[in-house]
């Protein structure tokens, strides 16, 4: 990738630096408990971590978003507008907007005003240059704070925990291996970790502060951590001002005169 203005790098990294650990008949509620409940039925707890997940259509929020790498902590605002399925849309502001990015299950566009430099391309070069199996939703369940992982598919094992819901593959063979944490008193989830296999590399998205916006909660803040191995980057998002609008503009028009750039 060639070198980028650190202020457009801040906000490409959400897209291109996290995605590269990502893998690829109603029945009787499960009561809430302060504590986890012994010897749970797997069945059961998964269908009330289903039951129990955000639902909307379209979310848009101000964040604070804070970056910080162990050598340079760089603060910015974000716009953020999501509409499930088709879209997220951001504007990073320092006074003024300095740069959009929009993104599409098919498309990843930006452009920055600092270098007047611009990007499109297909959503596939990510998972060509990390060999995953990205998925556009993966990106909004992210930021919304719901499991990357469908818990309907493959196997599953539950851990022993005297706070927490936990949840893992019982396979040792996946290349990214996902462990999520859920409150046992709302089955919200509060943190998911994926460990790349052979490595010490690793991705941790955690979930704090959780608000209740419409009968829907959401977190008020998602703190992600990237190890590579040797250094440390850790993003923090900060939700507010957030709603579920019944309409979305999505404005994203790349400038005349602007200058492509590969990645």
């Amino acid at each position: 990738m060639k070198q980028l203005n650190i202020r457009f790098y801040f906000i490409s990294i959400l897209i291109l630096g996290l995605v590269m650990f990502f893998v690829a008949c109603k029945s009787p509620a499960l009561p809430s408990s302060r504590i986890p409940i012994k010897d749970i039925q797997l069945k059961e707890l998964t269908k009330a971590i289903n039951k129990n997940q955000l639902d909307y259509k379209k979310f848009r929020s101000r964040v604070k978003t804070t970056y910080d790498n162990g050598k340079r902590k760089q603060q910015i605002i974000i716009n953020l507008r999501m509409e499930k399925s088709k879209s997220i849309w951001m504007s990073a502001n320092m006074i003024v907007p300095i740069a959009k990015l929009l993104v599409t299950p098919e498309r990843v566009s930006f452009y920055e005003k600092f270098q007047k430099t611009f990007f499109e391309g297909d959503v596939s070069f990510i998972n060509q240059q990390f060999n995953t199996s990205f998925e556009f939703k993966d990106l909004q369940n992210l930021l919304m704070g719901l499991p990357l992982t469908n818990f309907n598919r493959g196997r599953w094992e539950t851990i022993s925990h005297p706070k927490y819901y936990i949840l893992t593959p019982k396979s040792n063979k996946l290349r990214f291996r996902p462990t999520f944490f859920f409150d046992p008193n709302n089955f919200l989830l509060l943190e998911q970790r994926f460990m790349v296999k052979g490595s010490i590399n690793s991705l941790t998205v955690k979930y704090l502060n959780h608000q209740k916006l419409e009968g829907e909660y959401i977190p008020g803040e998602v703190q992600i951590s990237l190890f590579d191995g040797s250094e440390l980057t850790s993003i923090k998002l900060e939700y507010t001002r957030a709603d579920f609008p019944d309409r979305l503009s999505i404005p994203f028009d790349i400038p005349a005169g602007y200058q492509p750039i590969e990645m």
